[in-house]
């Protein structure tokens, strides 16, 4: 169908020529048919959020009332997101819930790695923390400010860190404690949002205490020099790493079996188990304090000699 037929056909059913408008999701790109009261999409799981919120926002723009079927598969199981998107459309039919289901698309689809430098999500393809940093940073330059952005730490380890929405029940609010703790440069930072979370929500949940041990990670890392500790294999990968004869002589006597690669600047320090047959390499804030020992006793610069008199 060429460009003018397609107008023609659009035009017959706003004049109510033409009962039912069969097409594609172009319909989603403000076509406004003010009559049209009645929307019915087929293989709705496989849509996006935010295209759904669209297309459903293509009938009901007039005074009769709307109606907006979602049809999927009977005989395919549903998966967990688009379940949950469908769930979201469902949840929200009021007017101006198009902030609560927007704010719920972002949770869906990531809101870029909040907790290390990897960015993902659909904000202009740089992900929602790198932009609002981008957008930061161009105002501190508008005014002539100097921004010191503290450098990414990457921390891939297996930690069941998160903040449940049982918890904290509003995307927003949890979005923001997200950012709160991914900004946090200090021991003092941490402590506010924890402080904060307990006085609003009550006491913190075993996943919000390991979350912000997370956090108070990334400080000590950062405070070490480190970009990334992730875990690769069955040892945890420290980088970048510089150490001297002296230091690396204390390593092989604490960590036996690490391997240090001078070249690239990285150790890989076989993950601890407990000293129990069958038992399983540790994992969640156990992890953390033995990740957390080994950058205190080893990658941490020693404070400076105080001058004796």
């Amino acid at each position: 169908m060429n460009e003018h037929a397609l107008e023609q056909v659009i035009v017959d059913f706003w004049d109510k020529q033409i009962d039912v408008l069969v097409c594609t999701t172009i319909v989603e790109s403000g076509i406004d048919i003010a009559n049209a009261n009645t929307l019915i999409v087929d293989r709705a799981d496989t849509f996006g959020l935010s295209q759904l919120h669209q297309l459903r926002g293509r009938v009901g723009r007039g005074r009769e009332r709307a109606y907006a079927y979602f049809l999927y598969a009977p005989d395919k199981p549903l998966t967990e997101t688009a379940h949950e998107r469908l769930a979201t459309i469902a949840q929200h039919t009021d007017l101006g819930s198009g902030m609560h289901i927007a704010m719920k698309d972002l949770e869906i689809r990531g809101a870029g790695n909040l907790l290390g430098g990897e960015q993902s999500g659909h904000i202009a393809d740089v992900g929602f923390d790198l932009y609002v940093r981008l957008v930061g940073e161009a105002l501190a330059e508008y005014k002539d400010e100097t921004v010191s952005t503290p450098s990414d730490v990457k921390v891939e380890l297996p930690i069941d860190a998160h903040i449940p929405a049982e918890y904290v029940p509003h995307e927003r609010l949890r979005l923001e404690a997200y950012r709160r703790l991914a900004d946090a440069a200090s021991e003092e930072a941490v402590q506010e949002v924890a402080s904060e979370l307990l006085d609003r929500y009550g006491p913190l949940p075993d996943a919000v205490e390991a979350l912000l041990a997370v956090a108070r990670f990334r400080v000590l890392a950062r405070s070490a020099g480190l970009t990334e500790v992730v875990l690769q294999g069955s040892a945890i990968r420290f980088h970048p790493v510089n150490l001297p004869e002296s230091g690396q002589m204390r390593l092989a006597r604490l960590y036996p079996r690490t391997l240090v690669k001078p070249t690239i600047r990285t150790i890989m320090v076989p993950r601890s188990a407990p000293a129990t047959f069958g038992s399983q390499p540790l994992r969640d804030t156990e992890l953390l304090s033995w990740a957390t020992d080994l950058i205190q006793a080893v990658l941490q610069p020693a404070p400076p000699m105080e001058k004796q008199s």
